[in-house]
């Protein structure tokens, strides 16, 4: 088989499983399976296929019409201009989340040797891209299940930064209860945000493959942002900053629950490139 009779093989399979771009996945991921560059395919479009890189490029048409997401195929995702790898035990990064890095440089930016602590880092996309960003910053990366962690590592070293974060295997805050108060700068926290009875209602991609303890959470939606707006609270030096990313519709009841621990002030909510409030800050009280 030639590459060009394969492309237009794959592009139909993917269409008629109604992905959205079949076109380009489909090239992607049969760049992928044949190891060749992406930009190589129209080029080579004549150039007879061997019949194992077939059968490897037909297994991955397969399971992208099965809707497990592009980026778990391919084992990676660009995230603040890093590539990082990711498998199904980590949330595919997403774009809205460089809003959290942004806004966790900013509020370091005149504080020298910044300690931030990630809270449920997962693939480890904001602790490795706010080392990479602040050579002197130092980042305490929580998650509770160590195949994230694994993948977090194996992202920080991949960019050099892995001797300046701390990986913690903990639910949350619990690692840091018996702490001195007044440790960090920063904790900043993509939590699950999903009502628990919505996830059955998501795209396939997400609903049957990505880690729900990455999406769940509890009838609203709120149940770690409530916990992590309690804990925090301590762990933060005066003036820190509390940031977390929010759900659609959710910026008012975290504005509320904060409003409600007296301990933080300036809160802002800031908006994504869709126009929905997604990024939430808190300033602790000096």
């Amino acid at each position: 088989m030639q590459v060009n009779t394969l492309r237009r093989q794959a592009w139909e399979a993917l269409k008629a499983a109604e992905i959205a771009d079949p076109v380009r996945e489909a090239d992607w991921l049969l760049a992928s399976a044949l190891g060749r560059p992406l930009s190589t395919l129209v080029f080579e479009g004549d150039r007879v296929i061997a019949p194992g890189k077939i059968e490897r490029a037909w297994t991955l048409i397969r399971r992208r019409a099965a809707r497990e997401p592009l980026q778990y195929l391919l084992g990676t995702q660009e995230f603040c201009g890093l590539e990082l790898a990711v498998t199904p035990d980590v949330l595919i990064p997403r774009p809205e989340t460089e809003l959290l890095v942004e806004a966790t440089l900013q509020a370091v930016r005149d504080i020298g040797r910044p300690l931030v602590l990630d809270v449920g880092t997962g693939s480890g996309c904001i602790a490795v891209s706010l080392t990479r960003a602040r050579s002197d910053a130092t980042v305490y990366a929580l998650d509770i299940a160590a195949p994230a962690l694994t993948v977090a590592k194996a992202n920080a070293m991949r960019h050099g930064v892995y001797d300046r974060i701390r990986f913690v295997r903990a639910d949350l805050l619990t690692a840091f209860s018996a702490s001195p108060g007044g440790l960090f700068d920063v904790i900043v926290s993509n939590p699950p945000y999903i009502p628990a009875r919505e996830l059955d209602a998501l795209q396939p991609e997400v609903a049957w493959y990505e880690p729900r303890v990455a999406l769940a959470a509890g009838t609203d939606g709120l149940d770690y942002h409530r916990r992590l707006l309690s804990g925090a609270q301590e762990l933060l030096k005066a003036s820190g900053r509390l940031i977390l990313e929010l759900g659609c519709g959710q910026a008012d009841q975290v504005l509320r629950l904060a409003q409600q621990t007296g301990a933080f002030i300036s809160l802002v909510c800031r908006k994504d490139a869709a126009g929905i409030e997604r990024v939430f800050v808190a300033r602790k009280a000096a």
